[in-house]
């Protein structure tokens, strides 16, 4: 996929992704040695659109299986289409063989079955990007199902018997930590932890991913995000969420933040009734406002020091 970390590094930034040279190195290290990647942290940290900008990076596809409480080895794996056996038999009665073992087998290839997102990531002609996401909200019974796939790249299924992998997909695993994922699935992968950013790491972000945007109005953006995240807050805004706010803002033709905005702004910033209320209080939002341009130049300094960066190594 990747040459070098270079690569790596030139391939997430068109993506719309800034990465750490750590993290850099890491992808390109998993590529290389064909080891899945465990990114860990809160909400909102960018842990799945990480794995969306690594592939298209890598300029391949994503295939995404998204975990949830309760999920069963059929959804995430696949099944044998009884509708579809059944109709093959009715159609094809006269031409088959009577012989029950051999009709068995007939019936239970690949051909009759439903590729659930793992089959599918294993059985593309070239390396997909495998992202699992938020794998916390499944049990341990589950990881384990996962163990065969990332350990022998393959998948046996009952009936069907064990799929070998025609290529080694790239397998980015998400977590935010609701429950600590077990030690083999650990001792598998390669292990990062993803924080929310500072302010010079956010303006990083958003000067690649609302490209157009004045630099004034993103740094200001940057220094709400911040705000609100030391604002105790049930779901301080994410990374993405302060993106959407910059474009809402470009759209209503702002070039800053102001408090009389603080009713439109408030779907892209509160995603609770108590967040709603804690910024509806008379000196709230206001006092956010006051407290982003805090950090203001911070940000604006990170932004023209990265464009000086970039215009220097192209």
């Amino acid at each position: 996929m990747f040459e070098t970390a270079q690569d790596v590094a030139r391939g997430l930034r068109e993506a719309g992704y800034a990465a750490d040279p750590v993290l850099v190195q890491t992808i390109w290290l998993s590529t290389k040695m064909q080891k899945p990647i465990l990114i860990e942290g809160p909400p909102g940290t960018g842990k799945t659109y990480l794995a969306q900008a690594f592939a298209a990076a890598a300029k391949t596809d994503l295939i995404r299986l998204q975990c949830f409480e309760g999920i069963t080895e059929r959804q995430a794996i696949g099944s044998f289409d009884e509708a579809l056996q059944r109709l093959f038999l009715e159609t094809q009665v006269e031409a088959l063989d009577r012989e029950w073992e051999k009709l068995r087998n007939q019936l239970h290839t690949l051909d009759f079955f439903t590729h659930g997102p793992l089959l599918q990531a294993v059985l593309q002609p070239r390396p997909v990007v495998l992202l699992i996401d938020e794998l916390d909200k499944v049990d341990q019974k589950f990881e384990a199902l996962l163990l065969e796939i990332l350990s022998d790249w393959q998948i046996t299924i009952p009936k069907l018997g064990t799929v070998k992998a025609k290529s080694i997909p790239v397998v980015v695993m998400t977590s935010n930590q609701e429950r600590r994922l077990g030690d083999p699935l650990r001792r598998r992968s390669l292990y990062k932890r993803i924080e929310h950013p500072d302010v010079v790491k956010e303006a990083e972000i958003l000067d690649i991913r609302t490209a157009e945007a004045p630099l004034e109005l993103k740094a200001q953006a940057v220094g709400l995000a911040q705000a609100l995240r030391g604002y105790n807050l049930v779901k301080p805004p994410s990374i993405d969420e302060i993106v959407q706010l910059v474009r809402a803002l470009q759209l209503m033709g702002r070039t800053e933040i102001v408090p009389a905005d603080r009713d439109v702004l408030l779907p892209f910033l509160a995603k609770t009734e108590e967040d709603v209320k804690r910024l509806l209080l008379r000196d709230g939002f206001t006092s956010l406002v006051a407290t982003a341009l805090e950090y203001r130049d911070q940000a604006l300094a990170a932004m023209k020091g990265g464009r000086e960066v970039l215009a220097e190594a192209v």
